[in-house]
Formats: C-alpha cells, sequence, structure tokens
C-alpha cells in the first residue's frame, strides 16, 4: 500500500513538473568546439531546471549571422529565445534585446569593465559577456628551435623566419609547407586581420573614437602593402578565401610555421589527434617594425536575450548559468575560451591548461577594438568597405594608395561626411 501511495505521489510530481517545463532556444556557433561546450553548458542547465532548450545552430560566418540575425529581429521572430552575439553587435542590434540587469543580481560586476560598457546600449544591459578573444600568433616551438629561430616580435622578423623555415622544410621533403597562415577571405574576420596590421604600423583604428575618419595614411598603406606581399610567397594564394577553420586545418596537419588565430585553436592543435599536439607556441601578434606596437583585434562573444521571446525570465536564467564562474572556468580548461571574469586569469586550474592566458593577460585585458562605438549602426557598412579595399590589395587589384583614397571617399559617403 505504501508503494503504491509513493508511486502515486512520484507520478503526480512529475505531472507537475512537466505541466509547467518549458522549451526555450538559443543560437550557438560551430567554430572549433563551440557547438560541443554550448551542447554542454545547456544540457547541465537543463538536468538543473526541468527545462529543455532547443540548439539553433548558425552559420560560422560572423557576416552571414549578422544578416540571418538582422532578418529574423526585424520580424519579431520567435524563433531564438538567447542569441549568441559578437563584441560588435550591441550597437547594432541592441533595440531588439531586453535589459539584462534586471536579472542578474549584479553579476555584470565580476566581467571585465570593458567589455560590459561594450554591451551597455543607452544604460541598458543587452547583453552577458560569455567568451572574450585577442588575435594572437601561433608557431611551431619544434621548427623554430631546429632552424635557430625566436618567435619574432615584428611582422619583417616574421617575413625572413617564416620564409627560411619554408624553404627549409620543402628542400627536406614537405612541399605543403607554407610560412604563415591567417583569415583573407573578404568577410569580418578579415577585418580583424587588417585591423591588427594597420593599428601594429601606428595607422589608426580606420575610424577613431570620436568618429573622425582616419584609414587614409602612409603607416595604413604600409601595412597592407606589407600583408600583400605574404600572398604566394610565404602564404599560400588560397588564403584569400581562408577563415579561421582553413587556416587552422593547414597549420594543425603541420603544413604552416605560424598561424593568425583566435585562442580557441590552442585546444584543438593540442587533441590527443593532432599531429602538432605538443609543438605549438604562442605569442603576441607582431609589431609593425620596431617602432610600432603590438595589436590584436578584441573579439568575443556575447549571450543577448530577444523582447520577443515568450519566455523572457526563463531565457535570462540560461543566460546567467552560461555566463557564471563555473561555466567560463570549465569552458576554459576544456576549450581554450577566454574568460570574461578576471578572477579567472589567476585561477591555477585555467592558468594549468592554458599558459598563455597568463603571459598574454594584457592582450586579452587590452585588444584593439574595432570601430563598432563610434560607428553605430553604420558599423557594418564601415567594416564592409574596409575589408573589401583590404581584399582587393591583396588580390593585387589595387595598390594600396589607390584602395585607401577610394575607401576614405566611401566612408564619408556612408558616414554623411563624417558624421555618424
Amino acid at each position: 500500500m505504501k508503494r503504491a501511495i509513493f508511486g502515486a505521489v512520484v507520478a503526480s510530481s512529475l505531472l507537475s513538473v512537466s505541466a509547467y517545463a518549458e522549451t526555450i532556444s538559443i543560437s550557438c556557433g560551430a567554430v572549433g568546439q563551440e557547438l560541443e561546450l554550448c551542447q554542454e553548458g545547456v544540457s547541465a542547465w537543463e538536468k538543473e531546471t526541468g527545462h529543455t532548450v532547443k540548439i539553433v545552430t548558425t552559420p560560422n560566418s560572423t557576416t552571414e549571422r549578422l544578416a540571418l540575425y538582422q532578418q529574423l529581429l526585424a520580424a519579431g521572430a520567435k524563433d531564438i529565445d538567447v542569441f549568441q552575439i559578437d563584441v560588435i553587435w550591441p550597437g547594432i542590434l541592441g533595440n531588439h534585446f531586453i535589459d539584462l540587469k534586471e536579472y542578474s543580481n549584479g553579476a555584470e560586476e565580476g566581467h571585465f569593465p570593458a567589455i560590459i560598457s561594450n554591451n551597455t546600449v543607452k544604460d541598458r544591459l543587452v547583453a552577458m559577456p560569455w567568451f572574450t578573444d585577442a588575435g594572437v600568433l601561433y608557431y611551431r616551438s619544434d621548427l623554430l628551435e631546429k632552424y635557430g629561430e625566436q618567435p619574432p616580435t615584428t611582422w619583417e622578423q616574421l617575413t625572413a623566419t617564416a620564409e627560411k623555415i619554408q624553404k627549409g622544410e620543402r628542400e627536406a621533403g614537405n612541399d605543403k609547407m607554407w610560412g604563415f597562415v591567417w583569415q583573407g577571405r573578404a568577410y569580418e574576420g578579415l577585418t580583424c586581420d587588417a585591423l591588427e596590421w594597420v593599428a601594429s604600423y601606428n595607422g589608426g583604428t580606420i575610424v577613431d573614437e570620436n568618429g573622425k575618419i582616419t584609414i587614409n595614411n602612409d603607416n595604413a598603406k604600409k601595412a597592407l602593402t606589407t600583408a600583400a606581399g605574404w600572398v604566394d610567397t610565404i602564404s599560400p594564394p588560397g588564403v584569400l578565401n581562408y577563415g579561421e577553420e582553413e587556416a587552422r586545418g593547414v597549420f594543425q596537419t603541420g603544413n604552416a610555421v605560424f598561424m593568425r588565430n583566435w585562442p580557441y585553436a590552442w585546444s584543438l592543435g593540442n587533441s590527443e589527434d593532432s599531429p602538432v599536439k605538443g609543438k605549438i607556441g604562442v605569442v603576441a601578434l607582431p609589431k609593425g617594425g620596431e617602432d610600432g606596437s603590438h595589436a590584436g583585434t578584441l573579439g568575443g562573444w556575447q549571450l543577448a536575450v530577444s523582447k520577443y521571446s515568450a519566455n523572457p525570465e526563463l531565457a535570462a536564467d540560461l543566460v546567467m548559468h552560461l555566463t557564471s564562474f563555473e561555466e567560463q572556468k570549465r569552458r576554459a580548461i576544456k576549450g581554450s575560451y577566454n574568460p570574461t571574469i578576471e578572477a579567472l586569469y589567476q585561477d591555477e586550474e585555467v592558468l594549468t591548461a592554458v599558459p598563455f592566458f597568463g603571459s598574454l593577460y594584457n592582450t586579452f585585458a587590452n585588444g584593439t577594438p574595432r570601430p563598432s562605438t563610434a560607428t553605430g549602426s553604420k558599423y557594418n557598412q564601415v567594416s564592409n568597405a574596409f575589408w573589401n579595399a583590404t581584399h582587393s590589395v591583396l588580390s593585387g587589384n589595387k595598390d594600396a594608395d589607390a584602395a585607401l583614397t577610394k575607401l576614405n571617399k566611401d566612408l564619408k559617403r556612408i558616414s554623411r561626411n563624417g558624421r555618424w
């Protein structure tokens, strides 16, 4: 009798839980281990709350993903409750998201203040930081040691070292070896790479923080001309169609000396089945000559809740779980995704898993920002014009002077003569 009563109570409880269980959706990227780590984090929240989450995969290309988001949000669609958004999108998409300060209980105070400021639009916290990023330089430590070279501190040193090792390895029988791979496709990734080149030669950040267009200068021209010289010498011609994963594919199979990429590539490069496991070093990206500066474009992704969501409170709870200390620590150790919580950069387990989080702390804390704040809703047009101008130089269709002169005119038109 007792067993029957207990069974009835359990059944009743389960019915009660299922009656209140909801399903929400989240968009997750799929570059590297992103999707796997998202699934694991979501699964933990499902077990904790009894609710279910549908994961919506989105294009790897940030350009294509933004276009999809704009289409969904403009229509007020309820397809996605939680959006994974780029660090440059709060100003573009922020009006479509709820204010997370109502649900955060002050959790934002533990994150990098600059990112919280970036995610705050008209005093509304439109997104919580999930992971941050800055471009870094990967190198084959075994090959540099073999050829008696040190990690380069300038682009000129990188070029010379890449040429030397590429030549030596090809003569030794690896005709697939290249000196340097990076992101050369005409998309947002090229804006990130090219901004690093320009800033490293003290050529500015396309548009300065006051909205002034600054790109048409001699240092910027030198930066793009230098990069164009890599194509089909130390970089494969196909680099002009590379995104992050194409570059990683060449480097991780052992066919590149240097690679520009984001921190996520570290854990994959050191995975059990990686041919270069244990043979990788990471340093800050080179300076543009001895008078230049190290510049790593600030990247990273945030989580935002759609104001069209039928379950904003539940969606916000998922966001707070996924951006929490414990979850960011797990993602840092397993996938080398940079935390946005400052305390994790002193965590011994995190630093053991990803040693360069400590040595490159300043790179991540002081990344070179893209001009999304100054240009606001026009940023996507600005970036599109910049990556197309850069691609025209890399492909040899224009020289840097002609490309940047035209870009300057295009940006004036986009901004209505400097007024954003």
